[in-house]
């Protein structure tokens, strides 16, 4: 077996001389955030620590089953803890409102996969050759000899899962096999997670899929596929945000497309961004950096402001450019 990263040392060192925890995740939690939020604030308080666990926004319906005592809670003010751990957030602006609840830490630590990682935190182990930050987590959990049990499996398979496209993104590892077997050894039930997380869609998110599919589009010789969800769209179909989660893979999926993406009215002159490449040529996180966003190679968002056309316009422009520039 291969010897764990040193920086796990200092974590666990960090640790075990703290008692209160707060465990915090990104806006609009998705399974790799939820499951790893959730198995490592179960394996602490296994531990004997003392554990909040906190988002600003709530759990997609999807997701639920793994948080059935209602781990998760919405951020407080005036709390101090010994140490907050932060999983899966790849800036300090990405945990939202929770930033300025624990302001009041001895100690911050900051685990994450996303390459675009801002390192905001004492002690940062950032490991962009992971595909989930679920089996950082479990790496965390195996060093520390603490029990893998089958909740903290269910966890942290839906984390490794779902971020793995259900093992299908070239970011998929032999190692990530290796992980979600444990994890199934341990208990993962497999069944459970896949018909909450992949067959158990509500009435809304069908609404949602059926406007997609009737308004997406296509350009630079389909090498480019995008939508729009805009405010009225949830309004008439009865979703939310989190209904939103995946649906840019059903236009990744059309065989020309190198580039999907999504725009999502966030608000007044506000727009949401999501970036999906297929290609190991077009680096989306380099495109989303140029908009102040981030996140992997083949799998980035931003936010940005401005008017919804003058945004959609400079987006596609610097997609049609990356896409040029493989013809040079």
């Amino acid at each position: 077996m291969k010897p764990h990263p040193k920086v796990i040392d200092r974590i666990l060192e960090a640790i075990n001389q703290c008692q209160t925890f707060c465990i915090v995740g990104h806006i609009r939690p998705d399974g790799d955030c939820v499951g790893s939020q959730l198995g490592l604030t179960l394996a602490l308080r296994a531990a004997g620590k003392d554990v909040v666990c906190w988002n600003e926004d709530k759990i997609p319906q999807k997701y639920e089953f793994l948080d059935r005592q209602g781990i998760i809670s919405r951020p407080r003010k005036g709390q101090s803890f010994d140490c907050v751990i932060a999983t899966d957030a790849a800036s300090f602006e990405r945990l939202g409102g929770v930033g300025a609840c624990i302001q009041q830490r001895k100690i911050f630590i900051n685990i994450d996969h996303h390459e675009s990682n801002t390192r905001y935190a004492d002690i940062n182990w950032i490991s962009a050759k992971e595909p989930s930050t679920g089996e950082l987590i479990f790496q965390l959990l195996k060093a520390a000899g603490w029990p893998v049990t089958k909740p903290i499996a269910n966890c942290l398979f839906t984390a490794v899962s779902t971020d793995t496209g259900s093992f299908q993104y070239p970011s998929t590892r032999p190692s990530t096999f290796h992980v979600a077997a444990e994890l199934v050894s341990r208990g993962a039930a497999l069944g459970e997670i896949c018909d909450e997380v992949y067959q158990s869609y509500p009435v809304s998110r069908a609404r949602l899929l059926r406007h997609i599919y009737s308004h997406f589009r296509l350009t630079q010789q389909n090498q480019i596929a995008y939508f729009w969800l805009k405010q009225r769209d949830f309004t008439r179909t009865g979703a939310d945000s989190s209904d939103a989660e995946g649906l840019i893979d059903h236009i990744r999926a059309i065989a020309p497309v190198v580039v999907a993406c999504v725009f999502e009215e966030m608000g007044e002159d506000m727009v949401r961004l999501s970036l999906r490449s297929k290609s190991p040529l077009v680096n989306v996180n380099e495109i989303a950096a140029q908009f102040g966003g981030g996140g992997h190679p083949a799998a980035a968002g931003a936010r940005i402001a401005g008017r919804p056309l003058s945004v959609q316009r400079r987006v596609i422009g610097a997609i049609r450019k990356a896409l040029n520039a493989l013809k040079s």
